[in-house]
């Protein structure tokens, strides 16, 4: 009969564990120094193992010829646990076995001696699920049991457990594992099965794992199934992340606030046989990968996607506010929430888009942010708003607008007059010149997201600043643009205006714009054609003579 992987290649020393170096270092080094608790608690999520452990640590204990705190598997007991013919191995799930009569009667053959082994190991799984009688009926027992049994509790819920079990254990955390430990555990057991897997493969098996191996290992034995040799795109089959191009038309609907488009793709999708919970969870794993997106340097490892799902969730989100983000995470959650508490699914989850699409119609905190975001905007740009009529502004002098050469050299405004009592430093600061801002320079890295925002604007400003780049020195940002037509452009006031505004909605800060010259770039003048003549005559020994 075929064996799965995960129980196949299920690790028989502590050597074999993959990615909990804190909990097999410290039963190993308590095995050799024989310094073995009565009763361990194992905690951590599901997949990172803890039952293998467990078995592991039962083992040990019981094994004749130990090698370093690992059992040696070879000895009568190794094999004879290994086979389940030694009973003084005991598991027990605590799911199915709640009760007090089933504690009783553990307490009752806990009396006894080990037939064969030198411990009676009792290994009680989901501990958690015990209910209040059965861990009252426990306590005593795992507080002084009888020297030839050892208690390994293991639970996915530590926070279940009363404080009078947690104090009676020796308590170990397992972690998630991380994806580079999976992915190395999985081109193990690829290699061991005569199959091909790919790097970039196995790290999306691993992302896609959540930290669990056994379920990296079941993943894994879905791809073997399908094909031999396991890639990336075999991955995304089996795993059913081909086909989300519905999350970005969604998602598109939401930020033109289409809800037209947006009940439209609901309704193929829900023709398709759908499910409207499945939807929305993906819509909320959608909009997590663009908050992460938004707000980290590099989520790549956070994100179980190929790198061409990467690179487009990556240009949705850069063009996507961030109140808009959190809005539909928030929408989104409290809609699958209502799901499971029963209604029709498809009309929560129409209802939830139309929010979505038109906030005003929502008076939740994170639909106000979103509208307050939008009026913001809006005063930026210089579009009016709908709001009453306000008294007549006093007319301001117009000043016209500085060359971009000269913005590093002096504010925009004439600087008010400094007060007596403070130092000149103002002064200081406006004679500083070119090469002395960008002696300091440092590369904005948010460049991008600012020309996303730049593009909600105009599509003509942002293509004139294709392949730009940025740098901060100071309260200035300095542009280094290939193209002329980008300086010309923020020469008008409210070009520059804009910019300034959306660099102000990515930093926070409102910066002074100005144009960055690399080092050793000077400005020389272009020599004169016939100059450069007369120099190449005389140095070949060629007389000139000049007429007036």
């Amino acid at each position: 009969m075929y064996q799965v992987l995960y129980r196949k290649w299920r690790p028989q020393v502590f050597a074999d564990v993959a990615g909990q170096p804190q909990v097999t270092t410290t039963l190993r080094n308590e095995l050799v120094a024989g310094r073995i608790a009565h009763a361990y608690l194992f905690t951590g999520s599901r997949g990172t193992g803890k039952t293998t452990c467990a078995k592991i640590l039962a083992k040990a204990v019981n094994c004749l010829h130990p090698v370093d705190g690992d059992p040696c598997g070879e000895c009568e007991i190794c094999r004879g646990i290994d086979s389940g013919s030694v009973m003084d191995i005991m598991e027990i799930d605590a799911a199915s076995n709640n009760g007090v009569e089933n504690i009783r009667e553990l307490r009752e053959e806990a009396a006894f001696t080990p037939a064969s082994a030198r411990y009676r190991v009792y290994i009680i799984d989901e501990v958690h699920m015990l209910s209040v009688g059965a861990f009252n009926a426990l306590l005593k027992t795992l507080e002084e049991p009888p020297p030839h049994v050892l208690f390994i509790l293991a639970t996915t819920e530590v926070h279940k457990l009363p404080a009078t079990i947690l104090s009676r254990c020796q308590r170990f955390d397992f972690h998630r594992i991380a994806p580079e430990d999976i992915a190395a555990r999985l081109q193990y057991v690829a290699e061991h099965e005569n199959a091909t897997l790919d790097q970039q493969a196995a790290l999306l098996i691993a992302r896609l794992a959540d930290g669990a191996l056994r379920d990296a290992l079941s993943l894994l034995d879905q791809c073997l199934g399908h094909s031999r040799e396991v890639t990336v795109q075999v991955v995304n089959e089996t795993a059913g992340l081909a086909g989300r191009d519905h999350l970005f038309a969604l998602t598109k609907a939401i930020m033109e606030r289409d809800s037209s488009s947006a009940l439209e793709v609901v309704d193929r999708l829900y023709r398709d046989s759908k499910d409207m919970a499945r939807l929305c969870e993906e819509m909320t794993g959608h909009f997590r990968g663009m908050m992460l997106v938004k707000t980290m340097k590099d989520a790549t490892p956070l994100l179980a996607m190929t790198s061409e799902e990467q690179e487009r969730l990556s240009r949705q989100a850069l063009s996507c506010p961030l109140p808009l983000i959190l809005h539909g995470l928030t929408a989104f959650q409290e809609s699958l929430e209502r799901m499971y508490r029963g209604g029709n699914r498809r009309v929560e989850m129409e209802m939830t888009l139309i929010r979505l699409c038109s906030p005003e119609l929502e008076d939740s905190t994170p639909a106000l942010v979103r509208r307050i975001e939008a009026l913001e905007r809006q005063l930026v740009s210089g579009i009016p708003t709908a709001a009453e009529p306000a008294p007549a502004p006093k007319p301001k002098v117009q000043r016209p607008a500085p060359v971009l050469d000269e913005i590093p050299l002096a504010e925009e405004s004439k600087p008010e007059p400094a007060p007596a009592a403070e130092p000149a430093v103002r002064e200081e600061s406006s004679k500083m010149s070119l090469e002395e801002i960008q002696a300091n320079a440092q590369k904005l890295t948010e460049w991008p997201e600012v020309l996303q925002i730049m593009r909600s604007y105009s599509q003509s400003i942002a293509a004139a600043f294709h392949g730009s780049s940025a740098y901060i020195s100071g309260n200035y940002v300095l542009i280094d643009a290939p193209q002329k037509i980008a300086f010309e452009l923020l020469r008008r006031p409210s070009q520059r205006d804009r910019m300034r505004d959306a660099i102000r909605q990515v930093t926070g800060k409102v910066y002074n714009l100005g144009p960055y010259k690399p080092a050793g770039e000077n400005k020389t003048e272009e020599q004169d054609p016939l100059d450069a003549l007369k120099e190449q005559a005389k140095q070949a020994g060629i007389e000139v003579i000049e007429k007036d």
